[in-house]
C-alpha cells in the first residue's frame, strides 16, 4: 500500500514563485524591496548586526579586567575540616570526594575562616597563614603538594 501513501491536504505549501512578472504579486523586484544591501544578490544579515547602529557589545560599558596570569585555586575554609576526625589525612582527593571542591586536579589553598578542633594531616597546595596557626595550634600537620595539573604547568614552564 506505500504506492498509495499521500500527503494530507493543506499539510504542504506551494513555494513562492517571485519574479514571474507583474500578475503573479511579486514581478519586478521579487519581494525585494527598491534599493539597498537587501535587493541585492548574494546579501546576507549577520545575526547579530543591528542595522548600522553602534552594537550593543560596544554601547555597553566596560569594567574591571580578567587576570590572565591568575592561578586557578579551590578554597576551603579551616571551618569546613570539622568534620573530619583527628588524624584524618586530607588531600584534593578525599576534599572532592566529600563534597567541599568540585574537582580532585585543581589545586586546593585552605583558608583561616572557623576552627578547627582535631589533629588533622593536610596534604594541599597553599594554606594562609591564618589557616597554619589554626591547624598546628591544634596539632595539625601541613605538607604542601603540587597537583598533577599544577606539575604539568610547571614542568612545560621549565
Amino acid at each position: 500500500m506505500l504506492d498509495r501513501l499521500q500527503t494530507n491536504p493543506g499539510s504542504r505549501k506551494a513555494r513562492k514563485r517571485v519574479g514571474r512578472g507583474h500578475g503573479s504579486g511579486s514581478g519586478k523586484t521579487a519581494g525585494r524591496g527598491q534599493k539597498g544591501a537587501g535587493s541585492r544578490s548574494g546579501h546576507k544579515v549577520r545575526s547579530w548586526f543591528e542595522g548600522g547602529q553602534m552594537p550593543l557589545s560596544r554601547r555597553v560599558p566596560k569594567v574591571g579586567f580578567t587576570n590572565i596570569f591568575a592561578k586557578p585555586r579551590q578554597a576551603v575554609n579551616v571551618k569546613a575540616l570539622a568534620r573530619f576526625e583527628a588524624g584524618t589525612v586530607i588531600d584534593a582527593a578525599e576534599l572532592a570526594r566529600v563534597g567541599l571542591v568540585p574537582r580532585a586536579d585543581v589545586p586546593v589553598k585552605v583558608l583561616g575562616e572557623g576552627d578547627v578542633g582535631a589533629a588533622l594531616t593536610l596534604r594541599v597546595d597553599a594554606v594562609s597563614a591564618t589557616a597554619r596557626q589554626k591547624l598546628e595550634a591544634a596539632g595539625g600537620t601541613i605538607e604542601i603538594v603540587v597537583t598533577r595539573r599544577a606539575a604539568k604547568k610547571q614542568k612545560a614552564e621549565a
